[in-house]
């Protein structure tokens, strides 16, 4: 049996998430792996059920575990892979290559007075209209992300009136602006979610999340989208293939 220093300084649940962590990163516990149950784990670290509870909540939280209802806890694994490579894709695209279903919801649509913030990103003027457009990606029933788009409409006239769950956002800014998306420009921080993304993301407020801030330009170098995506740390990854440059 596993005992742990109950006068230690470290927190009692720190100590089972700890415990459980080392297991699933030494791979002691793989992918789909069903961890012992709550009352197995009170008999072997000798813990109440609710340090044990709030132990894997935290692991439950950070995306090594999933819960099913009935079933039990998992050692779980990303649900979608999004590339990072030379290739700009939207979510609708990226998942159409890959052959996963996907469902969107629009949850906020509005037309919008221009801060500095946003003008300065968009390259208009401060006071003028923009789309604000909220959407939240599922694949196979489960939040994926969250997207926060600030549209330039000068550049997009009539993109306020697209349905944007029956058709991407790429391909109606490229069919009303007449453009082609030109290029985007990303920075990566981690975040926790806070609660209005844990709400659409289905997730606790103090949850890991990436956040990917982007700037989104037409072939002619116009800005057309400034935003953020929130991808929940439990259901998704970053992959990116890069070759070495060798000197000569």
């Amino acid at each position: 049996m596993t005992k742990f220093e109950k006068s230690a300084d470290e927190l009692l649940y720190v100590q089972v998430s700890d415990f459980v962590r080392e297991k699933i990163y030494s791979k002691q516990w793989g992918v789909d792996d069903r961890i012992p149950s709550e009352h197995e784990l009170m008999q072997m670290l000798d813990l109440s059920r609710g340090t044990v509870q709030k132990g894997i909540k935290t692991l439950v939280d950070e995306g090594l575990l999933v819960q099913q209802r009935g079933r039990g806890t998992y050692v779980t694994q990303p649900v979608m892979a999004r590339p990072s490579s030379n290739s700009l894709l939207s979510f609708a695209e990226s998942m159409n290559e890959q052959g996963i279903p996907y469902q969107t919801t629009v949850v906020e649509k509005r037309v919008e007075l221009a801060g500095k913030a946003c003008a300065d990103a968009l390259g208009i003027g401060r006071g003028e209209s923009y789309l604000y457009l909220a959407r939240v990606r599922e694949v196979f029933g489960e939040p994926v992300m969250f997207i926060e788009s600030h549209l330039n409409l000068s550049a997009v006239p009539g993109l306020d009136k697209a349905d944007f769950s029956e058709e991407g956002l790429f391909e109606a800014v490229e069919r009303l602006s007449g453009h082609q998306i030109g290029k985007s420009e990303m920075i990566y921080s981690a975040r926790t979610a806070g609660k209005k993304r844990a709400q659409w993301l289905r997730c606790d407020e103090h949850a890991p999340v990436l956040d990917l801030d982007q700037l989104v330009r037409l072939d002619n170098g116009v800005p057309v989208e400034w935003g953020s995506v929130w991808l929940p740390a439990n259901r998704c990854v970053i992959s990116s293939e890069i070759d070495r440059v060798r000197q000569l």
